[in-house]
């Protein structure tokens, strides 16, 4: 099947620049930056990126290990984003084949219910726990999520879009 017909074909990814993207957000999101609800999870963007664009080698289980990762970090209840990660993984898989044909704003909007489902599960179990109420600024979180979408999409995509045989004709 062919893509659309203002898209060009895309080289295999590098399994490094994957995974070393993923890494990348993890140390971001490891920085003392605060507990703040507002601020979006990098982590969860480009784990949802990945995991839409190379459902084969991302998947649930990678998800899980990244959000127990993240719950180690920052002390939260075990499985807590293991949980919510998970999910957000599942959810990419399920939308991944429909999601590819868009533009990357319009993939913003198929991804914010993800988003959204994401932290409301993280919020959910930390409300069944007796933590409290992290405020309404909570849903700012899915939106910023949803605004990166497309940055993040352009620089994870760039190195695949570079042509196979550079010459003076094709100069990318």
């Amino acid at each position: 099947m062919m893509p659309r017909a203002n898209d060009q074909l895309l080289l295999p990814v590098n399994r490094w620049f994957m995974w070393g993207s993923l890494f990348v957000a993890l140390a971001v999101n490891l920085l003392p930056l605060g507990r703040l609800a507002w601020r979006p999870d990098l982590l969860a963007v480009v784990l949802a990126f990945w995991t839409v664009h190379q459902p084969r080698r991302i998947g649930v289980g990678i998800a899980f290990c990244f959000g127990l990762a993240m719950d180690v970090h920052q002390g939260a209840l075990l499985g807590q984003h293991a949980l919510a990660y998970t999910l957000l993984s599942f959810f990419a898989i399920t939308v991944h084949r429909r999601l590819t044909w868009f533009t990357a704003p319009a993939q913003a909007l198929h991804v914010l219910p993800i988003f959204v489902a994401m932290h409301l599960v993280a919020m959910l179990v930390r409300l069944a726990t007796g933590d409290g109420f992290p405020g309404w600024l909570l849903l700012a979180a899915p939106l910023g999520e949803a605004l990166l979408w497309p940055l993040v999409s352009v620089l994870l995509l760039a190195p695949q879009r570079r042509a196979p045989d550079r010459d003076a004709n094709r100069p990318l």
